[in-house]
Order: C-alpha cells, then structure tokens, then sequence
C-alpha cells in the first residue's frame, strides 16, 4: 500500500540521517594546506626492495580538527561540516542547503489522506544532521603515466600480477593522430598477434590514447579502425614473445601512429557517468558521506551532455546482490537512489564485485558509442576467487567500449584490493582512487605503493577527473 511505502522512505531516509562524533584525534595542521604522500624507486633492479615511507601529516584545506572527529553508524548525533559549523537540513532534492524549515518531500511522501494526515502517520522524528560534502579525503595515481615507476615495483616484485585475471605488464601505449597531428578520438584500435587475431580492443580518448595489453602472446601489429576505414599497423614490440620468463616482466611499448587520410578528430564532449556502489555494513562511514559527496557533485558537474547511473551491490545471500538503475540526466532522481541507500550484509571480505561488473559493464547496452564513458567503482573488499574470469571479461568489454574504470578504495581494503583496483585502472585508461586517514573519517585507509601524491578533497579529484576526460 502506498501508505507502507511512505513510513518504509521515512524510516530509511531516518537511519541514513543518524550520526555521531567519535574519531580519532584532528590531523596536524601543515603550513602548505595539503599533504605529499608516496613512495619512493629508483630506476635500478632493486627498485622496490626498500620502499621510503615519506608521508607527511598535513589538514587538507577546509579540514578542520574537528570535523576529522566525525564518524556516524552508531547512536544519533552530529557533524561539522568542512568549516567546523553544524550542516543542514535536507532539501527536497536530497542535497543539502540551509533550508531552516526544510520537509521531506520527495517524490511520494504525501500522505494517502492529504495534507491533514491522519492518525496512523507517525510523530515526526526530530531533525537529525547529516554531512555537509566535501569533507572525505582521498589521493590519485595513475600507473600509466608512470610507467617506469610501475615496471619497478613489478620487476622487484614488490607487487605482482595478473590480479583477478587482469594483466596490465606487457602494455603497448598507442596514439593516434591525424595528417594534422591533431588526436583522432573514438577510433577502435586492436592489438594483433602474429597470428592476427585479437588480443586485446580499445576506443582512443579525446587525446587520442589507448591502451593494448599483449598477455605474454606475441604481437606486431595494431589495426585501427575510424570513419568506417581500417589501417594496420608493424609495431616492434619488446617482450610479448610468448615466453614465460618474458611475461613476468612489464614492458614498455610506446607508438604513435598517424591514419593516413583524416585529420584529427576530438568527437564529442558528451559523457556518461556510472557509479558503482558496494553497500555492504563495512562502507556504513563512507556511504553516508558518500551519499552527501555524490550528490553534491552531481549537482556541481551537472547534467549538461550527461547521463548519470547509479549501481549498487553487495553478495550472496543478502538482501540483494546487485540493484542497478538506467542512465538518466535527472538529477533528482540519482540523489534520490543515493540517499535511499543503507550499508548492510556482507560478512566475508569479497563480494559481488564480478556479478556487478558483469551487469554494468557487459550486459548493459545502455553504453553509447562516441561519449566519454566513466565508471567510477566504490569499494572496499576485492572480488571471490572464482568470479577471476567474469571479472577479466568484464574489464575487457569495459576497454572495447571505451569505459574508464576508476576504482576508489575505502577503508579497511587489503593490498589485494588495491592491485586489483589499479589493474582495473591500468587496463582501461583510468585513474586509481584511494581514500586516506586525513578526513578521520571511518576506519583506517591503506597506503598504497605508489609515488608522491596530494591528499586533497574526493569531491574535488571526482570533478576534476570528469573535466579531464571530457577535455
């Protein structure tokens, strides 16, 4: 009855909305505003035997002392916003604004009886804060423009690969140009084995950027394919001989090609942008402020030349394992599925992160050819074992049809997790997002094995990252 759905979106908007204060102690203010974090390697063999931990504490600009104390997912309570003042009530749009008399009134929240109500309506609850955006921190690394810094960590094996399936180590960097030297974006370009067949399919960026990876196969040649007209290529590839020692190695194949008859091409700015969520209890911290972020964002970016969705996920044997939604440039809407939300189930560390793929990124027709595709992957524990082949399937089809993922790694993820995130990454174009301990917010951040990095605001790194790729 419609009545039971009411109290069923009162009750949920109520728990996401509860919250308290209890962190850990306010970062140490740095004179520069944001932290530099990272490792060090040297270009030797020996690159990564003794990694240099050169972490410095630092608030993040508009971080206060106390707004690092705030955590939710236990009795109600508040929390500052970024400047240390109480956030307020929510919107009808699921942001969050100064309304003093702010009422809850999405979409289907009247009462069957009128504005009067009636007696089986229950007493309003009191007013409860929520987050104000911007206060989740979070670093960026991309391997891909840091390959000499990755092949070091692989070589020395301080990391290793394949992860879940995904083999980033033998790569060819193409870009592709035109008569003019102007970028050709959209063009499907392969990598061939000697056989020539495919190993491996992708879509040039707006910089006209792809990336093939070979699989320890032998390959010499790259077939693009624009305007209905296809060109092949003779590239000198260093390893992808077929030999296993080779293999272990990360190679660096760099080629700049030129399609002979175009002149550059940046196509379209138009976008679409997904977000896929894990929900389990493990992301109750994050999820709240997530659900403030997003939102937030979204609003920011807007919906001019973008359709947004909105996926979440959790396991078998929960409530549910997958609840996805369709493309949309309601705005609106997506606040609205995001602020419905809760974090539960789960239990053991991976989850349905194969099943999701497979549904967003696979099955999902929804994609368009010529847009910027964006998948930005929320999460904090890696895939089951056995979904490796779904999961290397699914990155696969995400770089034929030109989706970049973009994992970002929540709290209490493992190093499992995180070279599966940047395998993702790699394989596809995208960058590596990683939440850190500077917020206080949730438990404690894994630092990953990667270069110097800002620590800066996740709204920030998620606005600018869009702005990129539609550039």
């Amino acid at each position: 009855m419609k009545t039971k759905r009411i109290l069923s979106a009162v009750m949920a908007l109520t728990m996401v909305m509860g919250m308290v204060s209890c962190g850990d102690s306010a970062k140490e203010e740095s004179k520069s505003g944001k932290s530099v974090r990272g490792f060090e390697a040297t270009n030797g063999a020996d690159a990564g035997g003794e990694m240099k931990n050169e972490a410095r504490s630092a608030d993040v600009e508009g971080i206060s002392g106390e707004t690092a104390e705030a955590e939710m997912c236990d009795d109600a309570g508040e929390a500052p916003d970024a400047a240390g003042e109480k956030s307020k009530t929510a919107d009808a749009d699921g942001f969050f604004g100064d309304a003093a008399d702010a009422e809850l009134a999405f979409d289907g929240f009247a009462d069957d009886e009128g504005e009067g109500g009636t007696a089986d309506k229950p007493a309003a609850e009191p007013e409860k804060e929520i987050p104000a955006p911007g206060q989740l921190t979070a670093g960026v690394w991309n391997d891909n423009n840091n390959w000499s810094f990755f092949a070091n960590l692989v070589n020395s094996e301080t990391i290793s690969f394949p992860s879940f399936g995904i083999d980033p180590r033998e790569r060819v960097a193409v870009t592709l140009k035109g008569d003019d030297g102007e970028p050709i974006a959209n063009a499907k370009v392969k990598l061939l084995s000697s056989e020539g067949s495919s190993l491996w399919s992708a879509v040039t960026d707006r910089q006209g950027r792809a990336y093939l990876f070979s699989y320890g196969r032998a390959a010499n040649q790259v077939e693009a394919e624009f305007g209905g007209e296809k060109q092949t290529f003779e590239v000198d590839m260093k390893g992808g001989s077929g030999d296993e020692q080779s293999a272990k190695k990360v190679t660096d194949n760099s080629v700049e090609l030129t399609f002979k008859g175009h002149n550059g091409d940046k196509g379209s700015s138009d976008a679409q942008v997904m977000f896929i969520v894990d929900t389990t209890g493990s992301m109750c911290d994050e999820l709240l402020f997530l659900q403030s972020e997003f939102s937030s964002l979204v609003k920011e970016v807007g919906s001019d030349g973008i359709e947004y969705a909105v996926n979440f996920y959790r396991d078998e044997g929960d409530d549910y394992v997958t609840k996805c939604s369709d493309f949309t440039t309601d705005v609106e809407k997506l606040s609205s599925l995001l602020m419905s939300e809760s974090a539960d189930g789960g239990g053991d560390i991976p989850e349905a992160v194969g099943t999701v793929m497979q549904e967003s990124i696979i099955d999902n027709g929804a994609w368009k050819d010529g847009t910027v595709k964006i998948a930005f992957m929320i999460f904090d524990a890696p895939p089951h074992d056995e979904a490796a082949e779904q999961v290397e399937s699914a990155v696969r089809a995400a770089a034929e049809k030109g989706i970049k993922l973009v994992p970002i790694v929540s709290s209490n993820s493992d190093r499992e997790t995180e070279l599966f995130g940047r395998a993702a990454a790699i394989t596809t174009g995208g960058d590596y997002v990683f939440l850190t301990d500077d917020s206080g917010i949730g438990d404690s951040h894994l630092d990953p094995i990667v270069g110097d990095y800002e620590v800066e605001k996740l709204y920030d790194i998620i606005v600018r990252l869009i702005s990129e790729y539609r550039d």
